[in-house]
């Protein structure tokens, strides 16, 4: 069957249409995505904007035409970080569906690190032991553990990208901006991170995201142009001789490092902070980048309930 999965991200819409089976891989097909940059359309009150409504409704329609031309059989469409937080996510959501018909479920943080991490044990199956798996969003960072396919804790932390760059380095790279950026960040995981060590050492530590993916690509992994099954890893000593680089470096010259995207440029250097404090913090010397995360979850769990396992 064909199946869509509309992701509505603080930074992209991104559709995703895959031909998928029970007991098979979910193999992609189409992918139409837009830079949204839905978390720039929060304003002081914590609302979005009309601006940042309309541009959602545009896209979401443009996506259900795409999906229907395609041949889907079901959509399943969620929110993330940048509509879960606003103030006015309801009213949002109202507006969408009212003119494009589309129902959009707003995914709790947690769901958003269980689906990932469902995602990632099953691209590696059960001879990764125990997985410790870490996801970069615009608005949010994703942390789970475990032995199973359903991880034993789940956090969703307010360490996007795209959230930390507006709050803390709009103003610009100088070393005391970032020096607290830093702190800031080690700080806030670290207040949690006893429920993640407590489980135990990783037998496997991956990293999903555009962002990891984009870290991984800069210090030397291999490019998307050779396929899934490239092992890629983000090592720590790689990052730390890249940070200071990246602090000094202007947007344009970050965009023209390999694997980054120039919408995404400006906020690579406090996702690469995020990186280094989860790495650090939970004494990791590299992250496995896998090709799967949460939209793959969410398709996967799907089809788990077509055939009554979940």
């Amino acid at each position: 069957m064909r199946l869509g999965v509309l992701d509505i991200g603080s930074n992209t819409g991104h559709l995703l249409v895959f031909d998928a089976h029970v007991g098979a891989a979910p193999m992609p097909g189409l992918s139409f995505k837009e830079p949204l940059r839905l978390a720039e359309h929060i304003d002081a009150d914590g609302a979005m904007s009309d601006a940042g409504t309309d541009a959602l409704t545009e896209f979401v329609a443009h996506a259900l035409a795409q999906a229907e031309d395609k041949g889907c059989e079901q959509i399943h469409a969620f929110a993330t970080s940048a509509v879960r937080d606003a103030s006015n996510s309801d009213d949002v959501l109202a507006r969408v569906r009212e003119r494009t018909g589309a129902e959009i479920e707003v995914l709790p943080g947690e769901d958003e690190a269980r689906l990932t991490f469902l995602a990632v044990r099953r691209w590696f199956g059960w001879s990764s032991g125990l997985l410790a798996v870490f996801d970069i969003g615009g608005g949010s960072l994703e942390i789970a553990c475990g032995a199973d396919e359903s991880p034993q804790v789940a956090q969703s932390l307010p360490l996007g990208a795209g959230r930390l760059t507006r709050q803390h380095l709009a103003g610009g790279l100088d070393e005391d901006r970032v020096r607290e950026l830093r702190r800031v960040v080690r700080a806030e995981i670290a207040r949690d991170a006893g429920e993640v060590l407590r489980v135990g050492a990783p037998d496997h530590a991956v990293a999903t995201s555009k962002t990891f993916r984009s870290l991984a690509r800069i210090c030397g992994a291999a490019p998307s142009a050779e396929g899934p099954m490239v092992r890629r890893v983000l090592a720590a000593a790689d990052l730390e001789t890249w940070l200071p680089k990246l602090a000094t470096m202007t947007r344009d010259e970050i965009a023209a490092l390999p694997g980054v995207s120039p919408e995404r440029a400006h906020q690579v250097l406090a996702g690469g902070l995020v990186a280094s404090a989860v790495m650090d913090l939970f004494e990791l010397s590299e992250l496995e980048i896998c090709p799967w995360a949460l939209r793959e979850g969410v398709v996967l769990e799907r089809l788990d309930q077509l055939r009554g396992v979940r």
